[in-house]
């Protein structure tokens, strides 16, 4: 479904009180036309979604991937200060060259990286020099 288009919304008829209402009447349809597809475009491709009872997207709703803009990181940034994340996260793996040419580290940044062990795999946290090994332990059973 197409969304409305405001260009179609032609106020010519509808602005002065001398206006005729019979004049008005096509411009009042069209515009009531544009109306109805905004509220049909609820939960529609190209439309936008709807709120759920507790004012949430539903599940069905949300993309299943989301890519900021241009070279900007994407942000999340809850009114707790804590991001959950359920089930599991997964992490790209990075060699140490391509973690040590990154620009834009930061302390406290997470990786996954798949040689920086002595050339075995570790989780590596960014200190705000060097990136540090954090030691995976045993297997789990």
């Amino acid at each position: 479904m197409a969304w409305a288009n405001p260009a179609n919304i032609d106020t010519t008829n509808l602005n002065d009180a001398t206006d005729s209402p019979a004049s008005a009447r096509a411009n009042l349809k069209t515009a009531l036309d544009e109306l109805s597809i905004v509220i049909n475009g609820r939960n529609t491709a190209n439309g936008v979604p709807g709120l759920d009872a507790s004012s949430k997207l539903s599940a069905a709703q949300l993309p299943d991937e989301i890519n900021s803009s241009s070279a900007t990181d994407l942000t999340l940034d809850p009114n707790t200060g804590k991001v959950n994340i359920e089930e599991i996260l997964q992490l790209k793996p990075q060699t140490l060259t391509e973690l040590n040419a990154r620009t834009d580290k930061e302390a406290g940044d997470l990786a996954y990286c798949s040689n920086g062990n002595a050339g075995s795999t570790t989780l590596a946290v960014y200190d705000g020099s060097n990136w540090k090994v954090v030691a995976l332990g045993s297997t789990i059973s």
